[in-house]
């Protein structure tokens, strides 16, 4: 459940902030070659907030935090033009002796 702080920061829970994980031919060379992970992860969450739920969720040490806010993109729909969601991804470099199993 998210709460709010007496500063109307937005707290959100590992779960929340974490939406799926990003596996992607790139993901995977950049997972073992570089033990980086991308997530999709709220919009409203900070890089303190991901580093912490994945810390939490996968119990692992992470080392740095990159992150980067998707514009939707413009598409036609019938007769109509409309945008996509923008989302945002979460580039997670873990410590070199942690590792995540599920990429």
């Amino acid at each position: 459940m998210a709460t709010t702080t007496n500063n109307s920061k937005l707290t959100l829970d590992p779960h929340q902030v974490l939406v799926r994980p990003l596996v992607t031919e790139k993901g995977v060379q950049r997972s073992s070659e570089n033990n980086q992970y991308a997530f999709e992860v709220s919009p409203q969450a900070t890089k303190e907030d991901i580093k912490q739920a994945v810390e939490t969720l996968f119990e692992v040490k992470v080392a740095k935090v990159n992150t980067q806010t998707r514009k939707g993109k413009t598409r036609r729909y019938r007769f109509r033009t409309g945008m996509t969601k923008a989302w945002k991804k979460a580039l997670v470099t873990l410590d070199s002796e942690h590792r995540i199993d599920f990429f």
